[in-house]
């Protein structure tokens, strides 16, 4: 009989209700989990992508009204920045909350703030209604939204992986990554509709509010297909036979610590890429052309079509050539790309596809191989605390100053100084695959 700690699993009358509720009497298919995946990462995603977008096209009007335009944009680039220093902090707390009461409650809880936070930014008011009392709470809402982002690792993806074909790994491992580009299309696709059939006051006044709502419904299905899939009895098992148990992050720092530093800075080379074909080249564009931004939602719907291929793309390739060739031709790649792509963004409507498309490309077959990059070399017992460590540290090193961080040195020193930001982070992917090899060469699971 295995042992359980206690707290764990489905430690709770409402997990275990649950549990018998779903009881349908065969294991876990991969099917299964794969749905449950991509529903909940695209509601994530959603909510991140809509208040990306509403940093850029809303906030510094609305919350920033006092400072010039590209000032502006930069204060609420800073404070698109605090859900990412909050992040690591929920992980924490949820953690917690994961071994006292279950995933299952840690879920509920952390998805509800999640919708409650991006549901509150909605009711924000004004800098003209309420000085910087409006600053204050946009903070705190977007904190709320990253404290809750922290929370909501349920260990679907390691399940969708420990359930993957043998030789089908690198088509399962981007399964989770294609919940950004649904993410973006939606996120996208609401704000370009918003803008052309409204007039820019009212847009202003009341209608960017309508995304913020949408989410938190989103948020509510995810929830329970989530939940769904977590309170099966062959999930309880795996949880049980140790293989996604949470531990302490003390002790995988101690016992891990360099898989968890390798884990984070693996995929950096496709999280700087990220925003800088998402968010910061939308805000270059509101800033500098004059022209309407719904024409730039429509770049970025096309792009998030053609990232959404190449991440599947990346799946197919990967279980050919292996993930680790896959990452590192992708950031070498991106590394190229760094040398002459931003320079494009200032060269018309050709320079603007050009560079969108092309760094669409590129994100998605990078992307697509980037989650858990190295969580196969965690021990059974932190692998599960491990996957969800290690996605927090990339997020915050890769991508939580990325916007600002562009803006400001585009701004300051011109487009191709951006691209020296991005060389960076292709750079930190290449080695941390070169000082992974030795251990890749040692594990029979191809990771890196």
């Amino acid at each position: 009989m295995v042992a359980t700690t206690p707290g764990a699993g489905n430690s709770t009358a409402l997990e275990r209700d649950a549990q018998v509720i779903n009881a349908r009497g065969h294991q876990i298919r991969p099917g299964d989990i794969a749905v449950g995946v991509i529903i909940g990462r695209s509601s994530e995603f959603f909510d991140f992508f809509v208040y990306a977008i509403a940093s850029v096209l809303v906030f510094p009007s609305v919350i920033f009204p006092y400072v010039d335009p590209l000032t502006g944009t930069l204060y609420s680039f800073g404070i698109f920045a605090l859900a990412f220093v909050a992040r690591p902090f929920g992980a924490l707390a949820f953690m917690w909350i994961d071994r006292k009461h279950g995933r299952g409650v840690k879920l509920a809880a952390a998805l509800f703030l999640l919708g409650g936070s991006t549901a509150a930014i909605a009711f924000v008011p004004s800098y003209a209604q309420a000085g910087n009392l409006a600053v204050i709470l946009l903070a705190f809402f977007r904190m709320g939204q990253g404290f809750a982002l922290g929370g909501t690792w349920d260990g679907l993806p390691a399940l969708l992986s420990l359930n993957a074909p043998e030789k089908r790994r690198g088509w399962f491992a981007m399964i989770p990554q294609l919940g950004a580009p649904v993410g973006l299309f939606v996120a996208a696709a609401v704000f370009a509709y918003l803008l052309t059939a409204l007039t820019t006051a009212d847009f202003l006044t009341w209608g960017w509010r309508f995304p913020f709502f949408v989410a938190f419904v989103i948020n509510v299905v995810a929830l329970f297909a989530r939940l769904r899939l977590i309170s099966t009895p062959g999930f309880k098992a795996l949880f049980e036979n140790r293989e996604l148990q949470p531990s302490s992050v003390v002790s995988l720092v101690r016992e891990e610590g360099r898989t968890v530093v390798l884990g984070a800075f693996a995929p950096l080379a496709s999280f700087a890429l990220f925003h800088l074909v998402t968010v910061f080249p939308l805000s270059w564009f509101v800033l500098t052309s004059g022209e309407p931004p719904a024409r730039f939602l429509v770049i970025e719907l096309v792009g998030a079509l053609v990232c959404l291929i190449a991440v599947m793309l990346s799946g197919v390739v990967a279980d050919r050539v292996g993930r680790r060739t896959v990452l590192g031709v992708s950031a070498a790649l991106i590394a190229g790309y760094s040398g002459f792509a931003p320079h494009l963004l200032g060269q018309g409507a050709a320079g603007e596809w050009t560079y969108m498309m092309l760094g669409f490309v590129l994100l998605g077959l990078s992307f697509g191989q980037s989650s858990g990059a190295v969580n196969g070399r965690f021990s059974a017992r932190h692998r599960y605390t491990g996957s969800g460590t290690t996605a927090t540290a990339s997020w915050f090193i890769g991508a939580a100053f990325a916007p600002l961080a562009a803006l400001f040195l585009a701004s300051r020193f011109g487009l191709m100084s951006v691209g020296i930001y991005l060389l960076s982070g292709a750079l930190c992917t290449l080695a941390a695959l070169a000082l992974g090899r030795d251990r890749a060469r040692t594990t029979s699971v191809d990771t890196v």
